[in-house]
């Protein structure tokens, strides 16, 4: 099977396409042939090497799979040959998704919603099951709260607007000022241009005081250090960032707040809370550019470049979508 390994860690160009060994699956798992995939900031990450000690070389990385059950191992019950599904790799356990097959236990794998491209259900595994994990399980937002969202054009931020309204609750979101009607069609209540305006001051000025109940770190910076300075009382913050950078805490005290540190994991109860979510049309990925699987070195390089024209994420056409050149972004 074709596959992009990396062998090095570095840039975009540590990548190779390489014909590998189909793997076979074991009892309780199932192989899949990955019809889509999608880039993360974690896949750049593992790329360049920030985790390098828990990523043996040469690796098959990636994580994200939409695809079609090829075969079942023995003991399994959830599945048979020709099932649609999707899921999140295990993460810094055995091979990724930037390969045509991929073998999974069958307790992670889910059904893929019918109304979902693999292009759509590969660009929201992994940012889904981020969103519902910090919203949802860590935060426990609910119906009625207020939530500010850091970073909602992004490829878990946009997914997060969309579930937050989902549960009910009034969203403020930070975006650049081209960005905003795309969040808005999303859901977003209140947004606001970081670049332009501060948002602690627009938040205190449109809850009259009273702060969110909730904050959502998706991009890192200060946002953790200024948290106390607009959340409520009793309120709570979630990040997904790496939070190597010192934050000063101190007046997170003052309001009673709690903070939440989100590194998702990967189970089928994520997907089918998700998928729900699909199939009553509260969710629904934004794909904003798509790519070949020999061009994942492109697609990785577009991602880090942080181009403020991208809108949700790029996709992965393992296997190109009918009457489409997969090697051209769409936009």
């Amino acid at each position: 099977m074709k596959a992009i390994t990396l062998n090095s860690f570095g840039g975009p160009d540590a990548f190779e396409l390489r014909d590998v060994p189909r793997p076979a699956p074991g009892a309780g798992q199932v192989l899949v042939r990955v019809h889509a995939t999608s880039i993360n900031p974690l896949d750049y990450q593992v790329r360049r090497g920030d985790y390098r000690d828990h990523v043996p070389l040469p690796a098959i990385t990636g994580h994200d799979v939409s695809g079609v059950v090829e075969e079942v191992g023995a003991g399994v019950t959830a599945f048979v040959p020709g099932d649609e599904v999707w899921y999140t790799p295990r993460i810094f356990d055995g091979p990724g998704s930037y390969a045509e097959y991929h073998v999974a236990d069958e307790s992670i794998v889910g059904k893929k919603p019918a109304s979902l491209s693999h292009l759509e259900a590969a660009s929201l595994t992994l940012v889904g099951g981020t969103a519902w994990e910090a919203l949802a399980v860590r935060a426990q937002l609910r119906a009625g709260e207020s939530i500010l969202i850091h970073g909602g054009a992004g490829g878990v931020g946009h997914v997060a607007i969309q579930v937050a309204k989902a549960i009910g609750a009034r969203v403020f979101t930070t975006a650049r000022s081209e960005q905003f009607e795309f969040v808005r069609g999303l859901g977003a209540d209140v947004v606001i241009d970081y670049r332009n305006e501060d948002h602690v001051e627009v938040v205190m000025r449109e809850t009259a005081g009273e702060g969110v109940d909730v904050i959502f770190d998706t991009i890192g910076g200060d946002t953790l250090s200024r948290a106390p300075d607009v959340l409520a009382q009793l309120g709570r913050v979630v990040t997904i960032v790496d939070t190597a950078q010192p934050q000063n805490l101190v007046q997170a005290w003052g309001k009673n707040a709690s903070y939440h540190f989100v590194f998702t994991r990967q189970n089928r109860g994520k997907l089918d809370e998700l998928g729900a979510l699909v199939e009553r049309g509260q969710l629904r990925p934004h794909v904003g550019a798509t790519y070949s699987l020999a061009d994942i070195p492109l697609a990785h390089a577009r991602l880090e470049s942080r181009d403020s024209g991208l809108r949700g994420k790029i996709a992965i056409a393992v296997v190109p979508p009918a009457h489409a050149d997969a090697r051209q972004p769409r936009a």
